[in-house]
């Protein structure tokens, strides 16, 4: 299905001035230098914009694709039949000025030429292409228009769920301006959702004129709008990597829902693979949580999460966190490597985290007549802030957030001042949820 948000036409005109104009309202490009916005304005060859190169500032070479892009969207704009010529020759300028100027280093932070690289991205129909490009030369990563464009690509395409994960990467890099990325998103999010809900009601009779229209309150937290949920995507559930239910019960030869101590040192096999229990770190209000060793291997340790009745909506949501979060922030959220559902219970295969939990930590100086020190408290509470934050910017709420909900995690290697300079975030995350 094609989701209609924001569409835009072929080539979206940006609005490029030139010096002694009035900018049209939308994206403007800033003049360089003084000494550029101080040049006279000279017409332009419709072939190439070698005449106004002349007369521009050496300091400042894409100054007459500028130009020849302004005057060619004003072509299109005053003479809609001469259309497929002028938009042709806009394709050309912008074309050429990416060829010589795109990876220039005296360019890279210079929002003019982002938004050449826009038009171009737009011009090639591979606006793919081009976010990677950037990505991989580390330009304009700061600079939310970069993900704002590229999303509206996405949304033109019919990727919503792409373009949702867009949105979330600039949000949590912090780009500029955040408060405009963060309500572009928002209203992203209103856009789909407002199309699900016509696509929802032309599936049903519509209400007599006479009836009022009764706005409904929903719950994320009960059971009937995560099962609704759980049932309208269950085909997309099946896709996901490490997904696999079984419509019959668990027939091992231990229940699963056995006490710790029948469980403890017995198999289970799940999806062809043999877990072997070794213990139980302890039982949740909604689950019992087991250590095991995987195909004999005791190098290899996960977590078992076993719920009854089966409740795959945890693992919906730790790919979702896949999608939605970046590269570098995802090591702050726990990994599941695969659900095996069944028709009387689930079990939930993670990474295992042999430190304990926050709650565990604080207790740990409690119970020896002390407390856990400020710079520390400090530390926790920044991290936590963190990772709260990036939910909160890519639509999730965590529902039960608290110490004892938080592993603690610690580096593989010994720290140094020299290492954790060097370190990027995620290496220095010692919380994860």
């Amino acid at each position: 299905k094609i989701f209609p948000i924001l569409l835009l036409p072929p080539l979206r005109c940006v609005a490029l001035p030139i010096p002694h104009s009035v900018p049209p309202p939308g994206m403007v490009l800033i003049e360089r230098t003084p000494c550029a916005g101080a040049a006279p304005f000279s017409p332009l060859q419709r072939s190439t914009p070698r005449a106004s190169r002349e007369a521009s500032p050496p300091s400042d070479p894409i100054l007459p694709y500028l130009r020849s892009i302004k005057k060619a969207i004003d072509e299109i704009r005053a003479h809609p039949e001469c259309y497929h010529a002028a938009l042709e020759q806009l394709k050309i300028y912008v074309t050429e000025c990416i060829d010589k100027y795109g990876d220039d280093y005296q360019y890279s932070t210079d929002p003019r030429l982002l938004k050449i690289w826009i038009l171009y991205g737009d011009a090639v129909s591979d606006f793919d292409k081009v976010y990677a490009h950037l990505e991989e030369k580390r330009m304009f990563l700061e600079d939310a228009l970069l993900y704002e464009s590229y999303a509206l690509f996405l949304c033109a395409q019919g990727r919503a769920l792409e373009a949702d994960k867009v949105y979330g990467i600039g949000i949590s890099r912090k780009a500029e301006p955040l408060d405009h990325l963060k309500k572009m998103h928002i209203n992203f999010l209103k856009q789909l959702e407002s199309i699900v809900e016509e696509s929802d009601e032309d599936a049903q009779p519509k209400p007599s004129k006479i009836q009022k229209r009764e706005f409904t309150v929903v719950d994320p937290w009960s059971d009937s709008t995560m099962s609704n949920l759980l049932t309208k995507i269950s085909g997309g559930l099946k896709k996901l990597t490490g997904y696999h239910k079984s419509n019959k019960i668990y027939s091992g030869k231990v229940p699963l829902t056995s006490s710790h101590n029948a469980l403890k040192n017995k198999d289970v096999e799940l999806g062809g693979r043999k877990y072997h229990i070794k213990g139980s770190p302890g039982t949740g209000a909604f689950a019992k949580l087991y250590k095991a060793s995987v195909d004999g291997n005791t190098e290899e340790i996960v977590a078992l999460k076993v719920q009854k009745p089966a409740f795959p909506w945890e693992f919906y949501m730790y790919r979702q966190l896949d999608t939605r979060i970046s590269d570098i922030q995802r090591p702050s959220y726990g990994y599941a490597h695969e659900v095996h559902v069944f028709a009387d219970v689930s079990v939930l295969v993670c990474n295992f985290l042999p430190y304990g939990t926050l709650l565990d930590a604080i207790n740990s100086h409690l119970v020896v007549g002390q407390h856990m020190d400020e710079v520390l408290c400090i530390y926790y509470t920044i991290e936590m802030l963190h990772m709260l934050e990036t939910l909160h910017s890519v639509g999730i709420i965590h529902g039960d957030f608290k110490p004892d909900n938080m592993l603690v995690c610690y580096p593989s290697e010994e720290i140094t001042d020299d290492t954790f300079r060097s370190e990027t975030r995620s290496g220095q995350n010692q919380v994860s949820i």
